[in-house]
């Protein structure tokens, strides 16, 4: 009987310690919440520290017209070390010629299909031996198709993932291990306000781009978790309709609030991004805001608020 109540005590306080733990713990949490919060807050309010990348070889895909071209402009103009990768090796020239204009940062061009692995690997071979490694990788490239699901031939889809989702894979496998050599490194990739909602039209795009939202997830995680975890940073950025083309019968309600973005625009907010270690930016910044509140809100209200905003892209089946 005794032994039965000494046991019955010793597992009692036994859980009242563990419990006593378990609440320390979220006291703790709690309080380095709320010191996160305040820190974010005051970041806000002091001017950016942003960091130098006069000395980074940055390989932007896509870089042939649009933001891609336009990233390599501001990357130059900071005196990195720049390589132009595209499929469209005349257009891809194009860009190499403005760069070498400003007579800034070296500037190199590779063609390649970036959805294809095996040139992706081949290309990184080139490139650290031609050139050097890699420390800044960025991952533009990107296309559209845009008209209703029914209406999208097998062949599209399979392309779209190719070139919007497996080509970063591709990219991360092969240039990661250069980062890691050197001990340092920054992946930017582009997503897209349309890898935070959902819009009619663009629903394998929409798939695609809230696939390389989710890959870039797991993947500060893994390098979050490992020893890696302060020298490769990570940066997702999500546009809104920018004017490169791609977009060819956008419909905006309120074009002098949400009309398309100029990608020499973009592309300095995204080198910014990159700068400030910024973990995941939207372009404008106050759709990540919006997107995060409106997701605490029933979804009908998200639904009203989409209605009442009412852009996206009107399908080019016409």
């Amino acid at each position: 009987m005794i032994e039965r109540e000494i046991i019955h005590t010793t597992t009692a306080s036994k859980r009242m310690f563990e419990f006593l733990q378990d609440l320390l713990q979220l006291v703790v949490l709690l309080a380095r919440l709320l010191m996160e919060i305040l820190t974010v807050l005051l970041r806000l309010l002091l001017p950016k520290n942003l960091k130098d990348i006069s000395n980074e070889i940055v390989l932007i895909t896509g870089t042939g017209h649009g933001i891609g071209r336009e990233l390599a402009l501001h990357y130059a103009a900071h005196g990195s070390t720049v390589i132009c990768v595209d499929i469209d090796e005349k257009n891809n020239m194009k860009t190499v010629q403005d760069v070498k204009r400003l007579n800034r940062g070296a500037v190199h061009s590779f063609s390649c299909d970036v959805s294809k692995r095996d040139q992706v690997l081949a290309l990184a071979k080139r490139v650290q031996s031609e050139v050097g490694p890699v420390s800044v990788l960025v991952n533009n490239v990107g296309i559209m198709p845009t008209h209703p699901l029914p209406q999208q031939s097998a062949e599209e889809i399979l392309r779209v993932f190719d070139v919007n989702v497996f080509s970063q894979f591709w990219t991360i496998q092969a240039f990661l291990d250069q980062m890691k050599e050197q001990g340092k490194g920054h992946i930017i990739s582009l997503s897209s306000v349309a890898g935070l909602v959902g819009l009619s039209n663009l629903v394998p795009y929409c798939a695609t781009k809230f696939a390389v939202r989710g890959l870039m997830e797991a993947l500060h995680e893994e390098l979050r978790e490992g020893p890696y975890k302060d020298l490769i940073k990570l940066t997702t950025i999500f546009p809104y309709m920018t004017n490169t083309g791609l977009c060819k019968y956008p419909k905006v309600k309120f074009p002098s609030i949400l009309g398309l973005l100029d990608p020499k625009h973009v592309a300095m907010r995204i080198v910014e991004a990159h700068r400030s270690n910024c973990l995941e930016v939207t372009i404008p910044s106050c759709l990540m805001y919006i997107n995060n509140w409106t997701r605490l809100l029933p979804s009908s209200c998200g639904i009203l608020l989409k209605d009442y905003i009412d852009s996206g892209v009107e399908s080019d089946l016409k």
